[in-house]
């Protein structure tokens, strides 16, 4: 028997990325998505640079819930998707849709950072370690801030001999800067944590400046992770149970 007969579709919406290998991760998360909701209609939407559009994947839907694949909230989940929905909405006033908050922060996608460290061979808590946290960055500072936090609260809950913050752009210390800082400041080992949901260019630049300011380590990207699987239902069933469609407001 299906036990949500009446779930709204769910419509995830990504940065999007001129490189490929954004979309297939993704899609990939998506999948997983799929398999642990087999009920639901997930959809994927864009907000530049790949199709569809979040009009696009909204076609034909009368309710929907709109997530959005960001980690924190800044410009495009404050602007540009309730512009979008707005919009659609304008075009179709029985549109009924439901705006989630973002991803982060959250402690699962801590447990998903986690995960990407010990794939790349880095014990969670290692006391001889020392974590950069690395965000693509943002022009809002409220958004870098929350990278921050998220740095000093997996510090205090584990025993690494730090967790520090730092900005792919728009802010600063940068990635390789901090690796430098932190092996003048005495730190046994360097390693550094993509706080990025998929590969491109940031992805690609950050690696190979932190390998090449001597980091010991770089995770992978979050990617397809389960335990991102997992938030983003969460998400979905937050978003599900809010009394008032956001898109209406």
């Amino acid at each position: 028997m299906n036990a949500h007969p009446t779930a709204p579709p769910l419509i995830a919406v990504a940065h999007g990325s001129r490189d490929p290998r954004a979309a297939t991760a993704v899609e990939a998360l998506l999948d997983g998505v799929r398999l642990a909701r087999p009920d639901l209609d997930v959809r994927t939407a864009y907000l530049d640079h790949a199709p569809p559009t979040l009009a696009r994947a909204l076609s034909g839907l009368d309710e929907a819930v709109v997530l959005p694949l960001l980690l924190t909230a800044a410009y495009h989940s404050r602007v540009d998707i309730p512009a979008a929905l707005r919009e659609a909405s304008a075009r179709r006033p029985l549109l009924r849709a439901r705006l989630g908050p973002t991803l982060g922060p959250h402690p699962l996608l801590v447990a998903a950072l986690e995960r990407r460290l010990a794939e790349a061979r880095v014990e969670a808590g290692d006391p001889e370690t020392a974590v950069v946290l690395v965000s693509a960055g943002s022009s809002d500072p409220r958004a870098n801030a929350v990278v921050a936090r998220v740095a000093r609260s997996w510090a205090r809950r584990r025993s690494w001999w730090s967790v520090t913050a730092a900005y792919a752009s728009a802010a600063a210390p940068a990635p390789a800067d901090e690796v430098v800082r932190l092996s003048r400041a005495g730190a046994p080992r360097v390693v550094v944590a993509p706080y990025l949901l998929a590969p491109g260019h940031f992805a690609d630049k950050v690696r190979r400046d932190t390998l090449a300011a001597g980091a010991d380590r770089v995770a992978d990207v979050l990617g397809p992770a389960p335990e991102l699987v997992t938030l983003l239902l969460e998400r979905y069933e937050q978003a599900v149970r809010r009394p008032e469609p956001a898109a209406t407001a």
